[in-house]
């Protein structure tokens, strides 16, 4: 059983991303906040991720979900534990820091859990019912170790839809944009601010070519 890769990124995709290791490529499915974590590598860079390693009768096709720490993996089979919650499900559901979840479980914040994705009430109910408790050790992960994913402005998904649906762009291109213009200027109020920022990198970019 897999459960820890290192090798060299080969690709990375909205909810994927392709390691190769041992001159095997190995596709490694993560969480959002995961995701969020590998903005800055590049094709090549070295990286590593704990694995958990999914396969049943149902799922005989192996799924490999990768973490940043081994710490981010043990949460993760905590919460796989919830009744309905299954790896793929809780993996999707991910959109915000191990941290931050395990803050809302153990403080019965209702409103934080129903944030993440594919999470209605009762399913958070069944959540808090489950893990308060068992998981407050998890929400002293340092921020430093484990990059937290902020929830976006508000104007930056109409950004967004217009790169990806208007102009063109693939969806994990126009995170970037968007990501590297909010990393060059942080006081971007407006979509039409954002947007301006976002061309001006992308010009800067065709000059240095």
């Amino acid at each position: 059983m897999i459960a820890f890769i290192k090798g060299h990124l080969l690709k990375k995709e909205d909810d994927r991303i392709l390691i190769l290791a041992n001159q095997i490529g190995y596709e490694v499915m993560v969480p959002a906040f995961v995701r969020d974590s590998l903005n800055d590598k590049q094709t090549g860079d070295e990286m590593s991720l704990y694995i958990y390693y999914h396969q049943t009768e149902r799922q005989p096709k192996p799924v490999l979900i990768g973490f940043n720490l081994e710490a981010e993996k043990e949460f993760f089979q905590h919460f796989i534990s919830v009744d309905a919650i299954g790896p793929i499900k809780a993996a999707k559901a991910m959109t915000i820091s191990v941290r931050d979840i395990a803050d809302a479980i153990e403080s019965n914040d209702l409103e934080r859990l129903k944030k993440l994705k594919g999470i209605g009430l009762r399913s958070a109910q069944k959540i808090i019912a489950t893990l308060k408790g068992k998981v407050g050790k998890f929400a002293l992960i340092r921020q430093s170790d484990a990059p937290v994913a902020c929830e976006p402005p508000d104007f930056v998904q109409p950004v967004m839809e217009v790169l990806v649906a208007q102009l063109g762009h693939k969806p994990a291109d126009a995170k970037k944009m968007v990501t590297q213009a909010l990393a060059r200027k942080s006081d971007i109020q407006t979509p039409e601010e954002l947007f301006d920022e976002v061309y001006r990198g992308e010009r800067a970019k065709k000059m240095k070519k």
